[in-house]
């Protein structure tokens, strides 16, 4: 068997979706994510240029020799880009495999080792109420993890916090600009998460996502203040790439620590890893370099007791989630799995097999990673530019977003 066509697909049915589908001379097909937010069409340039013409005439079962080749044969290694486009080859490679197969992905990956994959959601609010209502409706659809976001007094526009039914930061043209202030996030939080552990008892899993934004120590006093209340993590506590940070956050503070969902490889991660620094590793799919890749980051994991908690925004095409699910389902050191449902139209464009039934999603049991896209569909929604915002303190400061 062997690759005759390789097309990259851009759509954008509400987010803008990069897609990679192979075909081979036998007429099967397989597709993988290429999503980058915000930097869509450099993954398009680069698929479309230098890996789609690498492709033809490649043996489509050679998925290891093939990852080899776009990494060994990349010099400028490991950058978001070029790890995003290995990922779609990658992904689209293991449903090819499980389709000549006859078998889900899972399968070809060791098997069945728990029965779904317990999935955490996003309940947020502008005041205190609105966190337990939100929380409330969370929990009467069956999750049982759920991540808690709040506006902060004084800072309105704050990430995490749904205007409506589904979160979008990012913004048509140039990016937006956000405020901050740390001290009157740190005097806040912890009165949500009391007000939510008071609301809704010891058992409910509870998380919260800094994204990056505070200082080793203040990530430490963050983290202390919420001890009581007994997160099952702490994410993104300050930037990912201050790695030393995270030592000082672990003297003090037993609060679980996440990260990783901006990592491209496992030398991102394994320092954090070896020296168990975090608790729950974070990278995705379709930014870690695919199945392959993102397989040998859980397994290094897995020797220091760290688990898996993949990204799962709705920036990440129904291929990526697909494609995590069956990892999720097969890896020994799982953990949680973010989901943010994505809207009508995107699930009209990916058309897929997972399901959500009581806290878990299930991935499809037919043959390869049970999504496709359609074509016809995607080119009725166009490419729209959209950035994520930026973060300034009250005096202006640029700070992360």
């Amino acid at each position: 068997m062997k690759i005759v066509e390789a097309r990259v697909i851009v759509t954008c049915p509400g987010r803008n979706f990069v897609t990679l589908k192979i075909v081979t001379d036998s007429g099967l097909t397989g597709v993988g994510d290429a999503t980058l937010n915000g930097r869509e069409l450099a993954v398009a340039a680069y698929l479309t240029e230098h890996v789609v013409p690498a492709l033809i005439g490649r043996d489509p079962a050679r998925i290891e020799d093939t990852w080899q080749y776009l990494y060994r044969g990349a010099y400028w290694r490991r950058g978001p880009v070029t790890m995003t486009a290995i990922a779609a080859v990658d992904t689209a490679l293991w449903d090819i495999k499980g389709k000549v197969a006859g078998l889900p992905v899972y399968q070809l990956l060791g098997g069945r080792s728990r029965s779904g994959v317990r999935v955490y959601g996003h309940a947020s609010g502008s005041s205190i109420p609105d966190v337990l209502a939100s929380v409330a409706g969370f929990i009467s659809l069956g999750y049982q993890a759920v991540r808690v976001q709040a506006v902060v007094p004084g800072i309105p526009d704050i990430y995490g916090v749904s205007a409506g039914p589904v979160y979008e930061p990012a913004t048509a043209g140039v990016a937006s600009v956000a405020s901050w202030a740390t001290p009157d996030y740190l005097a806040h939080i912890p009165a949500v998460f009391e007000a939510v552990r008071s609301e809704f008892g010891p058992t409910l899993q509870l998380l919260h996502d800094v994204h990056h934004r505070l200082t080793p120590i203040e990530a430490a006093r963050l983290g202390k203040s919420l001890e009581p209340f007994a997160l099952t993590w702490m994410e993104d506590p300050v930037p990912a790439e201050l790695q030393d940070g995270f030592r000082l956050i672990r003297q003090h503070t037993t609060t679980p620590l996440a990260v990783g969902e901006v990592f491209n490889t496992i030398w991102d991660c394994s320092q954090l890893i070896q020296e168990r620094l975090i608790d729950y590793i974070r990278a995705t799919v379709v930014h870690a370099g695919g199945i392959t890749h993102l397989r040998r980051i859980f397994d290094l994991a897995a020797l220091y007791q760290v688990r898996s908690g993949s990204h799962g925004a709705t920036d990440l095409s129904p291929i990526c989630m697909s494609a995590a699910l069956h990892l999720d389902l097969a890896i020994p050191n799982f953990g949680l799995q973010e989901y943010m449902p994505h809207t009508p139209e995107t699930d009209a464009v990916f058309p897929h097999g997972y399901r959500f039934a009581d806290g878990y999603l299930h991935p499809a049991e037919e043959p390869g990673l049970g999504v496709d896209i359609d074509e016809s569909l995607a080119a009725a929604y166009p490419y729209r530019p959209a950035a994520l915002p930026v973060n300034r303190l009250t005096d202006g400061t640029l700070h992360d977003w």
